[in-house]
């Protein structure tokens, strides 16, 4: 993990897929003033359960307090099961589920969507449809995080860090004005970020019975490929009226909320 390219990813030990989303351009707010997204603000990762003392030490070093945990609560039963969930001193878990009731894990989400797992996007644009729908109120209570706490740096993370985490992510870079292509650029870096993990869930997923003569398929749903980060963002304007719709009509922000948030995302270069 800590050979993998920096920026944007940060070597934490004991977490896979750590980066930062801070440092893309953007073409909000001041006009005629070159921008881009602060760094050190907001991170995104893969489940921190096998996180070490120098890792836990490292995330404050980098300034995060809070810790956004988007898993549900099946994943998280399951994982119990195995450790007990990771505290971390001065640095707050909020469980803020996506969904609750659900188990979204990569295997999980391959699994659902099977009939769709050798067709390109369109089991991503499904799955993902369906996570914004159960998404709303869990991605508000992080997008409050960043109008309230502009100088308190946070954590995002779902279980692998790439469907929930993705999104949520793709919604905060939309809407400080990153470019689509830039976000699915952004969204794409799992592919190395998760490359050390990937084989282990790969082998996992084709021992499940419905899965087993599919492993062009089962490499397609655990993917991170741009096209279907753009094809998720295709699905958001036609389903949403875009990033701002969702957030004002799904998560019930204001636009005062929005202009807040945006300011508080930016540097002026």
């Amino acid at each position: 993990m800590n050979e993998l390219p920096s920026p944007p990813f940060v070597f934490v030990e004991g977490i896979h897929n750590f980066r930062d989303i801070g440092g893309y351009p953007s073409t909000a707010g001041y006009i005629g003033v070159a921008q881009s997204i602060r760094r050190n603000f907001i991170f995104r990762s893969a489940e921190p359960s096998k996180i070490t003392p120098a890792g836990a030490q490292k995330l404050r070093d980098l300034g995060i307090t809070t810790i956004f945990d988007l898993r549900s609560g099946p994943e998280i039963k399951k994982l119990e099961e195995k450790m007990p969930l990771v505290e971390i001193d001065r640095v707050q878990r909020v469980w803020a589920p996506v969904p609750q009731d659900k188990d979204y894990s990569p295997e999980q989400i391959a699994i659902r969507y099977r009939e769709y797992a050798s067709k390109g996007t369109e089991g991503f644009t499904r799955a993902y449809k369906d996570i914004l729908e159960s998404g709303p109120l869990s991605f508000r209570e992080v997008l409050l995080h960043l109008r309230d706490k502009p100088d308190e740096g946070c954590l995002i993370h779902c279980t692998a860090g790439k469907d929930r985490t993705g999104l949520i992510t793709a919604l905060i870079l939309l809407l400080a004005g990153v470019s689509e292509k830039t976000i699915a650029e952004e969204y794409e870096l799992t592919e190395i970020g998760l490359a050390s993990w990937k084989p282990a869930i790969v082998n996992h997923l084709l021992q499940e019975s419905v899965l087993k003569a599919n492993q062009e398929g089962v490499k397609n749903m655990i993917s991170a490929k741009a096209e279907n980060m753009l094809a998720a963002l295709e699905m958001m304007r036609a389903s949403y009226d875009g990033a701002v719709g969702y957030l004002t009509q799904n998560c019930g922000l204001s636009l005062e909320d929005l202009y807040k948030i945006r300011r508080n995302l930016f540097v002026v270069d």
